[in-house]
């Protein structure tokens, strides 16, 4: 079963504690438009499942703050929270301690969400790429997911090595660009210096939290083939994100995706 390692637990912890802002550094979070799209496919998934079954079991994994947990349960969903940070995960017993659709769990090592009653619906939003071995994390919970029921992940990035020269080259400028205007550019052009010499240092949060610094991307069509096995529809999407508000836009019209969201709706019998 994938957990994670003891480094990653502590910076996770250190990295997302109680004053940490999701959104400066999450698209999903920051650009309308990029939210919207996150939003509109969990919904879909869990409104399906209550047309069909008029009930919901929903495990959303890595719910940060809660910002996509208030539309699911808003549905009628009855949504269990697992989340690696003690801190997030106490805001969010606070945030929620009126709904009685919501169920919050602290998972420091990632298991608990692998344990525990078949879900409908399982919503994996910008996790993914934090998870060392991805693949057997997905393989994990696609097993508790009730038959007829779905998976989503969003907002993870593309697998580095199908992707062009010139489009990695303009999601780094990108990325520079947003660091920049952080006025932390020295921390940013460090971490890609990392990533080109494919270092990995477990003493360092930005390489512990976001492991595709090492891992040049998320495998987006080993995803697809997981899940496509197991789902009666696995659709990819793909799409353009970047931190930076002001290029948010221009790159949505002109840019290559750099990442992608994945829905499979209908889980097999087993």
């Amino acid at each position: 079963m994938p957990t994670t390692s003891t480094p990653e637990r502590t910076h996770q912890s250190a990295v997302h504690d109680a004053g940490w802002d999701y959104t400066v550094g999450s698209p999903h979070l920051r650009h309308h438009r990029v939210n919207a799209r996150v939003v509109d496919a969990c919904r879909q998934v869990v409104a399906r499942v209550l047309d069909r079954s008029g009930t919901c079991r929903v495990l959303e994994v890595g719910a940060g703050h809660g910002a996509f947990t208030d539309h699911v349960a808003a549905l009628g969903a009855e949504v269990h929270v697992t989340e690696m940070s003690e801190s997030s995960a106490a805001l969010l017993r606070r945030r929620f301690a009126h709904n009685r659709r919501v169920t919050v769990t602290h998972d420091p090592t990632g298991a608990a969400c692998h344990t525990g009653p078949p879900v409908d619906v399982v919503l994996a939003i910008s996790v993914l790429h934090h998870i060392p071995d991805y693949l057997g994390a997905t393989r994990a919970l696609v097993e508790r997911t009730a038959p007829g029921g779905a998976f989503v992940s969003y907002q993870d990035p593309l697998w580095y090595p199908r992707r062009s020269a010139g489009d990695r080259a303009a999601d780094r400028a990108a990325y520079l660009l947003w660091r920049l205007g952080r006025g932390d550019l020295r921390r940013g052009a460090a971490t890609l210096l990392r990533r080109a010499r494919g270092e990995y240092d477990e003493t360092n949060p930005s390489d512990m939290v976001e492991y595709h610094v090492v891992r040049s991307g998320v495998d987006e069509e080993a995803l697809r083939s997981l899940l496509a096995a197991r789902f009666a529809s696995a659709h990819l999407d793909r799409y353009w994100s970047t931190q930076s508000p002001w290029l948010q836009s221009a790159g949505e019209r002109l840019a290559p995706p750099n990442t992608f969201g994945l829905i499979a709706t209908g889980r097999l019998p087993r």
